[in-house]
């Protein structure tokens, strides 16, 4: 018969035998995880200390003692989450209030990081929109109506760049619309527009992915999964104002009815776009949902996609960027990540960066040209061309810090979750 073994936060360095700043020691059957410098860092010590239990074998623990307060029983349990599964955690005492909070959160970090880490053979396009729906109707079934656009369907109605990412595979593409009313009144104001990049699988197209570059990209519809569980964890925390949820789901694959290199597509606003890399995507997709989530008359519209590498080499696999072309909008992401212990930084966004997206043979290339030019930022400014200028509140999230190809001292490897609480967070501030 296995016991869980307690684990303990204490505010003392290690006794010497453990090595210099050991994070952990043990002693009867007890874990101790010790709290040192500066208070600031100490739930990252945490989150580290349950990666390093999962690493070593250990999987049935009991969090003891007045020390755990409902984040740092987060963050212990972000550490301590596997792609594998086998954990058995008891969370601890905690009042009824901490522990529906967390459990909440806890469920919609789990879903996000499970949706993400499925196979690219089980979530096909029509299954993620499916998944993502459900998952968000459920939390609240009177108030959520969607309907889902898939194949030829989407190119009868003007979905130029989802229809033609998607058409090279046998799975063929779909666009998620969703509809969260709490007011009942059918025509209440929709104060937001959430649109998800959904890329089931990613392999370049004809611009190919290398196979160690290629490996990971199940995870490029990383922003579907973050916006549906944004949106469905604000729901549980009493979100009371109208907001649709697009997401725009595809498989970008090699066949004989796959797009190519110099192929123009016309969008609704009509917008041409030369076809300059299929690799570059995400940004078709999310054009098409954004033409959406403008026409709605929304003031405030959020993108979120895991878009560009550039994004990564900026900021590594620790912050998402933000992008906006009013400053205070994307520090009003920074703020409620840095209240929700989470981490986003803006990076440059300037009208004339749509300039750097040249064509010879349409209005505009998928990708700049130029060189010198910021990758991630003119990712960002070909999405501006596909949102209305009256909407003062847009904003771009290049989710760099949502998936980790590989496991570090914080986190396993696959879908992380980070970023959920700060965009659930943005949706219950809006006025």
């Amino acid at each position: 018969m296995t016991t869980s073994m307690a684990v303990i936060l204490v505010e003392a360095p290690a006794d010497a035998c453990w090595g210099e700043n050991a994070l952990i020691s043990f002693n009867q059957g007890s874990a101790f995880i010790h709290l040192t410098g500066s208070s600031s860092d100490w739930l990252r010590l945490i989150q580290r200390a349950g990666r390093r239990l999962d690493a070593q074998g250990i999987k049935q623990l009991s969090l003891v003692g007045e020390e755990w307060d409902p984040e740092r029983r987060y963050a212990f349990c972000q550490g301590f989450y596997n792609p594998r599964g086998g954990q058995q955690l008891d969370l601890g005492d905690m009042s009824a209030e901490e522990q529906q909070q967390l459990d909440a959160l806890l469920e919609t970090t789990r879903w996000i990081r499970e949706i993400t880490n499925a196979t690219p053979e089980n979530l096909y396009p029509t299954a993620l929109a499916t998944e993502a729906a459900k998952f968000v109707a459920k939390q609240a079934p009177e108030r959520v109506n969607y309907h889902i656009l898939s194949g030829e369907a989407l190119k009868e109605l003007g979905y130029t760049g989802i229809y033609n990412v998607g058409r090279g595979s046998a799975h063929e593409p779909a666009f998620l619309k969703l509809d969260y009313n709490p007011t009942g009144d059918l025509d209440a104001p929709i104060t937001a527009c959430l649109v998800g990049k959904g890329i089931t699988f990613d392999s370049g197209g004809y611009s190919l992915k290398e196979s160690d570059m290629m490996l990971p990209m199940k995870s490029d519809m990383g922003g579907a999964a973050m916006l549906a569980g944004a949106l469905a964890l604000a729901i549980r925390q009493g979100l009371n104002h109208r907001v649709q949820l697009m997401l725009c789901c595809a498989e970008n694959l090699v066949s004989g009815n796959a797009f190519k290199l110099g192929d123009i597509l016309t969008y609704r606003n009509g917008v041409s776009v030369e076809v300059l890399n299929t690799d570059a995507e995400g940004r078709l997709v999310l054009a098409d949902g954004l033409l959406d989530a403008s026409a709605t008359g929304a003031p405030y519209i959020l993108d979120a996609a895991t878009l560009t590498g550039a994004a990564k080499v900026a900021l590594g696999r620790d912050y998402h960027a933000v992008f906006s072309l009013q400053d205070e909008q994307a520090q009003a992401i920074v703020t409620c990540a840095k209240a929700e212990n989470e981490k986003a930084w803006p990076l440059p966004l300037e009208p004339w960066h749509t300039t750097q997206l040249t064509s010879s043979y349409a209005d505009i290339g998928n990708v700049s040209s130029a060189e010198g030019t910021a990758g991630a930022t003119t990712a960002a400014a070909f999405l501006s061309k596909f949102v209305r200028e009256e909407v003062k509140g847009w904003v771009h999230m290049d989710l760099s810090a949502s998936f980790q190809k590989n496991a570090n001292e914080l986190w396993a490897p696959g879908g992380k979750g980070h970023g959920v609480r700060t965009i659930a967070r943005w949706l219950r501030s809006l006025k």
